[in-house]
């Protein structure tokens, strides 16, 4: 039996993925809560994880410093069982940089949060 790790990535998936590397971070959770909400596995957790962290990088957009911290930490509450690599997805690689931009995020503060350097954004990216 195949672990559910081990699987081909998921069309949404996949989708999801290059709307969140696109920046289109609303539009990957509307996609990636498809397939989080089909799934019945634990591996839901990781398209959980990864529809998170984009909607972080939402909140900061709208300067909501309280909702792009809480879901940098949930998101990788929820990624961190996946690490190093589930469905392709190098999970190691999105915790480090959601990490890293979370660690900025609580530097700036709610009063400087429109000063973030969007290119600590994270790439997901495939292995």
């Amino acid at each position: 039996m195949i672990r559910p790790c081990d699987e081909t990535p998921p069309r949404l998936l996949l989708e999801g993925i290059e709307q969140f590397n696109r920046g289109e971070f609303f539009e990957q959770h509307e996609t990636l809560e498809l397939l989080w909400r089909a799934e019945q596995r634990d591996v839901r957790r990781l398209y959980q994880g990864i529809l998170q962290i984009g909607v972080a990088f939402h909140h900061l957009r709208r300067l909501n410093h309280h909702g792009t911290v809480y879901m940098l930490t949930r998101g990788a509450g929820y990624l961190a069982p996946f690490a190093p690599c589930c469905q392709r997805v190098d999970v190691d690689a999105l915790l480090l940089a959601a990490a890293a931009a979370l660690r900025e995020v609580e530097r700036l503060g709610p009063a400087r949060l429109g000063e973030f350097d969007w290119s600590l954004v994270p790439k997901v990216t495939l292995v």
